[in-house]
């Protein structure tokens, strides 16, 4: 059986085997882009490197993310799925994504031996990953877990994947239902901001939708890992 321990964001560190969960929004966000035909996707923790990288290594490159949860000027995308699935031409791009949460824990694990980003669309592919690379311990990552928030959306994923590890389905429903509850859940439901609209939280809830893991790896550019499927 697999050893399980969480930790929230502020605890992240490299370690043998990590996965990273961050549900609302960044890595609901992520596999979309591979969806949309994205080539290839860096996770910065900064909105410098991110203009840093387009500006001198990667031009062209399309900017991808939130600070706060809202969209950063001078982005071409804020962190919403919506906004990933319904944009016209991401086929072939490169994409720099930063987020407050997801790719915080992606630069705060950086040299871990297994590092996924993970979240409820790809919490069976994620699971399957961990099964095959036949890991003694997992640590969870829980980003949500930090600017004040408890982070029950990502802990809700989290513990879904760690129970499918060991091979365990259980149903889903009590996990879907605590993101919906969740405090990071509030703002996506009617009536919230413009850059939080319900169709994200919709994005978010489709468990299973992709079925092929997201890997955190070294790049060839400081500062900045390279995201890919496996």
């Amino acid at each position: 059986m697999t050893t399980v321990r969480y930790v929230d964001l502020a605890e992240a560190a490299p370690d043998e085997a990590v996965v990273v969960v961050d549900v609302l929004r960044a890595f609901t966000v992520q596999p979309w882009l591979f969806h949309r035909g994205v080539a290839r996707l860096l996770a910065v923790a900064s909105e410098q490197r991110a203009f840093e990288l387009r500006d001198h290594d990667l031009p062209g490159a399309v900017l991808v993310g939130e600070i706060d949860g809202r969209p950063v000027p001078g982005f071409d995308l804020g962190n919403s799925p919506t906004e990933v699935a319904d944009h016209p031409s991401l086929a072939g791009a490169t994409v720099v994504h930063r987020t407050s949460a997801g790719t915080q824990g992606l630069a705060r694990t950086a040299g871990s031996g297994l590092a996924l980003a993970a979240s409820l669309v790809t919490a069976r592919a994620s699971a399957q990953a961990l099964k095959n690379a036949e890991v003694a311990q997992v640590t969870f990552v829980i980003t949500g877990a930090s600017h004040g928030r408890d982070g029950d959306e990502d802990l809700a994923a989290a513990q879904l994947i760690a129970a499918r590890i060991d091979g365990d389905d259980p149903d889903p429903q009590p996990y879907l239902d605590r993101v919906v509850r969740s405090q990071a859940a509030e703002p996506f439901h009617p009536g919230g901001p413009a850059w939080t609209p319900p169709s994200d939280l919709d994005h978010a809830l489709e468990l299973d939708r992709f079925d092929r893991p997201l890997l955190a790896t070294a790049s060839d550019l400081p500062d900045a890992l390279e995201v890919r499927t496996a």
